[in-house]
């Protein structure tokens, strides 16, 4: 059974923070949730933990409303720090368990084994307020899945992260999402939504504008995406004059091109071809997720600009 979120609305005054919010994550899954800031995934999860209510709408988990939930089931890692700064890392931790009903004793027991994990054993009798960021993060995810929840809600987790702290949180995303975990995460790093997601919403403005598994997502799209290389002519001007396609981004070994739905990715290969061209590579791939977030993001905000000069112009 899912995590269902099903038409969340919340209002603060005169402001839509959220405008009926849906989606599903599964179990054994990793769940990426996408938006600029401001977007309501905060306040989303909010709501889901049950810090938040809704005006509308509702929260299940395995077909229970959220609120009727143990709070056990929830794991949460929120994007400001959370810790308590003059206190030690392990006094820290296992008070945090004991509050989802670890014993002390089985807490210092995980906790000293994530922290060996996580290559930080020594900072077990350090004060909070004695950590760099990184670290600093790595403990608040510890703190998050010591009593080994059900659901894991996860905002910005890889913020102030190295790449080597970055492979090791997602050896730990690999190893709950296998274990059946509910993954729940934002990131504007779309790189990790590439390589760690089943699925995605991408919202705006308190809207989903997409959602669903992250291949259908793309299939949706109706566009492909071509990556391009040739030798000795990197600008390769004669793209731009073709129907159906643009380059979309010119890099120096290769350009990727955008194909519109209904156009032959394979004429740009034989274009090239024609022209006597030494192709170095030549790859037809699907949007990223970094290409449909720009693009529905982006249309959302052009459209606000639009209306938002229309307005002004009939008030002048």
């Amino acid at each position: 059974m899912a995590l269902v979120v099903d038409g969340i609305r919340k209002r603060y005054g005169e402001v839509q923070a959220l405008d009926g919010i849906s989606f599903a994550a599964q179990p054994g899954q990793v769940f990426g949730f996408l938006g600029p800031n401001g977007a309501g995934k905060t306040t989303t999860m909010r709501i889901v933990l049950g810090i938040l209510d809704p005006d509308e709408g509702s929260v299940t988990w395995r077909g229970q409303p959220s609120s009727s939930v143990a709070k056990r089931t929830w794991g949460y890692l929120p994007e400001e720090r959370g810790l308590y700064p003059r206190m030690k890392v392990l006094d820290q931790l296992v008070f945090i368990g004991s509050l989802h009903g670890v014993p002390r004793a089985e807490g210092a027991r995980r906790a000293r084994h994530w922290l060996g994990r996580f290559r930080i054993p020594e900072y077990a009798g350090r004060r909070a307020e004695e950590l760099s960021k990184g670290n600093e993060q790595k403990i608040q995810f510890i703190a998050a899945i010591l009593h080994d929840p059900d659901v894991l809600l996860l905002d910005e987790p890889f913020s102030g992260l190295d790449p080597i702290n970055v492979a090791m949180l997602k050896e730990a995303f690999v190893e709950m999402r296998d274990r059946g975990k509910v993954i729940v995460f934002s990131t504007h790093q779309m790189e990790m939504v590439e390589e760690l997601c089943d699925s995605i919403a991408i919202i705006s403005k308190g809207r989903v504008l997409v959602s669903g598994a992250v291949p259908e997502v793309k299939r949706q799209t109706n566009r492909l995406v071509v990556r391009l290389g040739v030798a000795g002519d990197p600008e390769m001007p004669w793209l731009d004059s073709r129907a159906g396609a643009r380059v979309r981004r010119a890099g120096l070994d290769y350009h990727e091109i955008q194909v519109e739905a209904g156009t032959d990715p394979a004429f740009i290969l034989r274009e090239a071809l024609a022209r006597n061209e030494y192709v170095t590579r030549f790859e037809i791939a699907q949007p990223s997720v970094e290409d449909i977030f720009i693009e529905k993001v982006g249309v959302t905000t052009a459209g606000e600009r639009t209306l938002a000069g229309a307005a002004g112009e009939a008030i002048r």
